[in-house]
């Protein structure tokens, strides 16, 4: 969050920091190495931590995805805020948000918090369809730690960049690149990141007899912008998606983009102005984009440039601003006293 320091900056807030995974200390650290047992040992530590602290603090501010993970963090954290009578402020980063408030939990616990915000317009629509209000922050981003590099005529030199996990579906992204390296052999396909679905995506790549396609794992984030460099397309197609914000990365870096429209991504990319975007799971749609963009250098040109203007929009200054105005806002009259 570049915004922090703006934040910290402000004379009247204070901000401490709470982990959802606190560190067990002492002989308990062997716990950590068992897989069920850490996840009840850290959470059982988080509730006891955030017993002792909230009541210190005049607001909680929460970071929170849905389903599961909302659930186990956020719903306690809300709870004990509330028993200790404290603002409390969710941010809400999830693009499977329609299907979580299909739970139970859901609506009853997202209409306690005082504050919903969401980097992502398209949460705000779907909370607002059900009459839950929700305003939305964009996330913030630091164009200087980019590379620009100005593209017209691509190389065949594809990357992609996403948990490999079942809801990022980069399945698709090998499948349309299958086609594409039929028509242009030399093409290569570069998928960064690691996940649980590693294994079997290197399988399909060995099935679809893909060749230069190279499996590099999680980058460290201060190499993320040379990996950008090195490419000439992103390619990108989660079933569900919130925010992306290594689509504001590619933005920043020249690197022209195709994505799925689902979730929140039409809002931050607009088809045949800042990127293209295909239906779910269509790979041919996918690589029908990723030819159409290597035989055409003026669009291109004219989807970079439109998507490098629309940086900054994301500018920390301004949405540090919004977040100091936001905690004056919310703040008791203890606070303001």
């Amino acid at each position: 969050m570049h915004h922090l320091s703006q934040m910290r900056a402000a004379p009247s807030i204070d901000i401490q920091f709470q982990p959802l995974n606190p560190r067990l200390s002492g002989p308990l650290q062997v716990l950590q190495r068992i897989k069920f047992l850490r996840t009840i040992a850290t959470g059982l530590l988080y509730y006891f931590q955030l017993l002792c602290r909230v009541w210190r603090f005049d607001m909680v501010h929460m970071f929170s995805a849905g389903q599961y993970s909302y659930t186990l963090w956020t719903i306690p954290a809300l709870l004990i805020s509330k028993m200790y009578r404290k603002t409390f402020i969710l941010n809400y980063h999830d693009g499977r948000a329609e299907d979580h408030l299909k739970w139970k939990t859901a609506e009853p616990t997202l209409r306690m918090a005082d504050v919903i915000l969401s980097p992502s317009d398209y949460v705000v629509k779907v909370f607002g369809e059900r009459g839950i209000a929700a305003r939305r922050i964009y996330n913030t981003l630091d164009p200087t730690s980019f590379i620009y590099r100005r593209r017209r005529k691509l190389r065949p030199v594809f990357l992609t960049n996403r948990i490999l996990e079942p809801l990022y579906n980069v399945d698709c992204v090998l499948r349309a690149f299958a086609i594409v390296q039929k028509n242009y052999p030399e093409a290569s396909l570069t998928i960064a990141h690691d996940g649980i679905s590693r294994p079997g995506l290197e399988q399909l790549a060995r099935d679809l007899g893909l060749a230069n396609t190279r499996f590099i794992g999680r980058v460290p984030h201060k190499k993320i912008p040379e990996v950008y460099d090195a490419a000439d397309i992103y390619v990108t197609s989660p079933n569900f998606d919130c925010m992306p914000g290594s689509l504001l990365e590619c933005f920043c870096s020249g690197l022209p983009v195709i994505a799925t429209a689902v979730g929140g991504i039409p809002y931050i990319l607009e088809h045949e102005r800042t990127g293209l975007l295909v239906s779910r799971n269509d790979h041919e749609a996918m690589a029908a984009c990723a030819i159409r963009l290597l035989e055409d250098p003026d669009l291109v040109e004219y989807l970079t440039a439109n998507a490098r203007a629309e940086i900054e929009r994301y500018s920390a200054d301004g949405i540090g601003r919004e977040w100091v105005s936001l905690y004056k806002e919310m703040a008791s009259p203890r606070t303001e006293s």
